[in-house]
């Protein structure tokens, strides 16, 4: 009697990785978010109700809530700063948002409210998701530990509460409670959320585990080998939060010179209301030509050409299904000289598939037909590589024998009863010695091996029929992205992985990498992050898993992969590659060096404005005339606004792994 695989409903089966409870602060639970939005809607209501010419009474009210509710938080910022003798840019633009209001520009002085206060909030929204990510880390680690006594007795404790040299039992299906030493027992153990390997290890006496990992099918004791507040997992923990704390601030070009500026537009306006009065000038024509400067000289066109180009960028990104996280993180992504990869779920699907199919000489089996009766013996198995050799018998649509007497020993491998014979599949180390036979077995494993794959041997009767290859797929546009990103960079990506060396290298050479960093704990990864911005390099960070977490927190830019990323992962992260295509991360980097083009452009024509109408007005015999300084500033401000948005055209993303435009 047989059944066709893609007919038979699966057995029920665990997810691939057990994934923490999510602990998200909502938007609208930060005050900043709140004011932001409230400001936003305002002006939203206000501007069509002013451009349209309505009476007075019913835009004017609006826009001065505008004022109130976006402009209050960084004022008060502003003059707390002003407290402790430091002149921010925060109420300098609040300032010149009264002033543009109190020479009739009231739309354009609600404008720069806005566009602040939705600034404060993004970085508000963005420190409060660092803060979830490390706390939603937490719940990896289990609470509670099995202790074992002297006694023969167990009792279950606090894992914080475990000591060095406590001996614990790890139930099958249960969160390793500390890093320790395998003391007895065999199990397959799920150790993605340190390593970033793509398959279980096998564990079994003299072996390390650590705390957070997801045991198999087998039962393991274990002696307790660090503190719990020193364990893996929790130097993660650690590692993200001073990585989020010692990061270089987050600052737009144009922040990094606001206190000279400010300082400087300040004096220069009381100089010019005081000199002329100092020189027996009257006050009105003084305090006017003040005005004028302030107006002329306040830096809303340079605002403006920041903001633009980073906005249109994010918005284009964004369509295409990257996320980039604020402005701050647009414009950083077009600095990166030196990018870093992950490997399993990065440049690889994260998903273990069949890759190569080997019946044996003699056994008298096709592809087919070997492939179909590992199936049916693997069928009822949880373990991921059974999972793939189903797989692959489902795509094939290839009926299956029924199968009995299913058995499953950690480590080892799978066994049942099919046709009346003894059908085993697993481990080539546990079942060669075992198994009588000729030796190709033992030739095609070593290919198999060799080529950077899993090798899963299946016997019949303890005699080897056939070997399957099983391997985590390389994305089909991973080689080109990594060309694409030596093109940008001018240096060929590094790999970092928690992977072994061969995988890793054989992956390495068909994209195209020569660097290969493997075997890395995340701490490793990290330290490797730091060496390269200690030589002055502006490092991008890609990956996906929780033990990626801390390199792209430590990393000038970490761009996590958004389908199969962890939580952590995504939340430190600076952009997320939502779609998962590996191809958009050059595209978003080209995107965001033109963005920096733009704003470069347009801080030359905010400039050339600002120079020629403050020389006119400090310099000419004839003041400037008020309108005519508000209409020239206003002019820039469009000009510079407009250039900004030509982002958001299609044509501005430009996939080089595709060619042109997407």
């Amino acid at each position: 009697m047989s059944s066709v695989l893609d007919r038979r409903p699966a057995p029920a089966v665990p997810g691939p990785r057990p994934a923490a409870p999510r602990r998200r602060t909502r938007v609208l639970a930060l005050p900043e978010a709140r004011w932001a939005l409230a400001a936003l809607v305002l002006f939203l209501v206000a501007l069509p109700l002013k451009l349209l010419d309505a009476p007075v009474w019913t835009w004017a009210p609006l826009f001065a809530a505008t004022y109130v509710t976006g402009g209050w938080e960084p004022g008060w910022e502003g003059l707390k700063a002003l407290k402790d003798k430091t002149l921010d840019v925060d109420l300098l633009m609040v300032v010149a948002a009264l002033g543009a209001a109190a020479i009739g520009q009231v739309l354009d002085g609600a404008l720069l409210i806005v566009i602040f206060a939705t600034s404060g909030a993004l970085e508000a929204v963005a420190t409060a998701r660092t803060a979830d990510s490390v706390r939603g880390l937490l719940d990896l680690a289990p609470v509670t530990a099995t202790r074992l006594l002297s006694d023969g007795g167990e009792e279950t404790v606090a894992a914080a509460d475990l000591k060095v040299g406590d001996l614990i039992l790890v139930r099958p299906g249960e969160r390793v409670g500390a890093d320790g030493q395998v003391l007895d027992g065999v199990s397959d153990v799920d150790q993605s959320t340190i390593t970033g390997e793509p398959l279980p290890v096998a564990k079994e006496a003299g072996d390390e585990a650590f705390a957070g990992t997801v045991n198999g099918t087998g039962a393991l004791r274990l002696r307790v080998g660090r503190d719990p507040s020193d364990s893996v997992i929790a130097r993660i923990v650690k590692m993200v939060e001073e990585a989020s704390e010692t990061k270089a601030p987050t600052q737009l070009f144009i922040e990094k010179i606001e206190q000279r500026y400010s300082i400087g537009m300040v004096v220069a306006t009381l100089a010019v209301f005081a000199i002329p009065l100092a020189f027996g000038s009257a006050l009105q024509p003084a305090l006017l030509r003040a005005m004028t400067f302030m107006i002329v000289a306040s830096p809303c066109a340079v605002v403006l050409s920041t903001m633009p180009p980073l906005l249109s960028a994010i918005a284009n990104a964004g369509r295409h299904g990257v996320l980039a996280k604020s402005a701050v993180v647009m414009e950083r992504l077009g600095q990166v000289d030196a990018v870093a990869l992950d490997k399993t779920g990065t440049l690889t699907e994260g998903t273990p598939r069949v890759t190569g199919i080997r019946p044996l000489p003699g056994a008298g089996l096709t592809e087919d037909t070997l492939l179909a009766l590992a199936a049916a013996a693997e069928h009822p198995s949880e373990h991921p590589l059974a999972r793939a050799v189903v797989e692959a018998a489902r795509e094939r649509r290839l009926p299956l024998p029924e199968a009995l007497d299913f058995s499953s020993v950690p480590g080892r491998g799978v066994s049942s009863t099919i046709g009346g014979h003894s059908v085993q599949v697993g481990s080539p180390g546990r079942l060669l010695p075992a198994a009588t036979g000729p030796d190709a077995a033992a030739a095609a494993v070593a290919e198999l091996e060799d080529a950077g794959q899993t090798a899963v041997l299946v016997l019949c009767d303890d005699i080897p029929v056939g070997v399957i290859g099983i391997a985590d797929r390389l994305r089909p546009d991973a080689a080109a992205t990594v060309a694409a990103l030596t093109e940008l960079t001018g240096r060929t990506p590094v790999l970092l992985t928690g992977d072994n060396e061969r995988a890793a290298r054989r992956l390495a050479a068909e994209v195209g990498i020569t660097d290969v960093r493997a075997g890395l704990l995340p701490q490793d990864k990290v330290a490797a992050v730091r060496q390269w911005e200690s030589e002055r390099h502006k490092v991008l960070v890609v990956g996906d898993g929780v033990n990626d977490a801390p390199a792209l927190a430590a990393a000038h830019t970490g761009i996590a992969m958004g389908k199969a990323g962890s939580d952590l992962a995504l939340e430190t992260a600076d952009a997320v590659v939502v779609r998962d295509e590996l191809a958009t991360i050059p595209t978003v980097v080209g995107l965001s060096r033109a963005a920096r083009r733009l704003v470069i452009e347009n801080l030359v024509v905010a400039g050339v404005f600002i120079s020629a109408l403050v020389a006119w007005d400090l310099i000419a015999t004839l003041p400037l005339p008020l309108p005519l300084g508000v209409a020239g500033h206003e002019g820039s401000t469009v000009i510079v606004g407009l250039n900004g948005l030509r982002l958001l055209r299609e044509a501005a993303w430009k996939n080089p792994v595709r060619g042109g435009a997407a």
